[in-house]
C-alpha cells in the first residue's frame, strides 16, 4: 500500500532562516521559494539524501498553516507524507478504519497529483498525507 516516504512537512514562522540553517548547516539543497495561493502557504524545498522536507510557511492571514504557527509559534513538524500507488484502493481498504480529511475527497497537492489527508486522532496524534504516484 505505501510504497515510501514522500516528504515530511515543517511549519516555519521564518522561512528565509530555516532554509538558511538547512542549506549552511546540513549542506542541503534548497529551492527556490514558491508561493502557492491556492494551498495558501509558501514552500521552500529541502533535499538531503534520502529525504525531502518541505518547509512551509503561512500566506497571508487565512493559511491554514497560520492556525498551526499560532498554536505552535516557533513552527515544528505539520505532517508526513507517504506515496501510495492507488488512493482508491487504499481509500477502500480502510474507510471503516480511519476518517479522512476532506469528507475523503482527493485534492490535488503541491506536486500536482492527488493527496488524502487522514485524520491526526487515527494517526496516533500526526497528520498523514497519502499522495499518489
Amino acid at each position: 500500500m505505501i510504497s515510501g516516504l514522500a516528504h515530511i512537512a515543517i511549519v516555519v514562522p521564518d522561512l528565509s532562516k530555516a532554509a538558511y540553517l538547512y542549506k549552511n548547516i546540513f549542506g542541503a539543497e534548497i529551492s527556490d521559494q514558491l508561493d502557492l495561493p491556492e494551498h495558501g502557504v509558501s514552500i521552500i524545498k529541502v533535499n538531503l539524501p534520502g529525504c525531502l522536507i518541505e518547509l512551509l510557511h503561512p500566506l497571508g492571514p487565512q493559511s491554514p498553516i497560520q492556525k498551526f504557527l499560532d498554536k505552535n509559534p516557533d513552527g515544528g513538524m505539520h505532517h508526513l507524507c507517504f506515496n501510495v500507488n492507488d488512493l482508491s484502493i487504499i481509500k477502500n481498504a480502510t474507510q471503516d478504519k480511519i476518517r479522512y480529511l476532506n469528507g475523503g475527497n482527493p485534492k490535488i497537492g503541491m506536486e500536482g497529483k492527488p493527496v488524502l489527508f487522514i485524520h491526526p486522532k487515527d494517526m496516533c496524534g500526526t497528520l498523514v498525507e497519502l499522495e499518489e504516484h
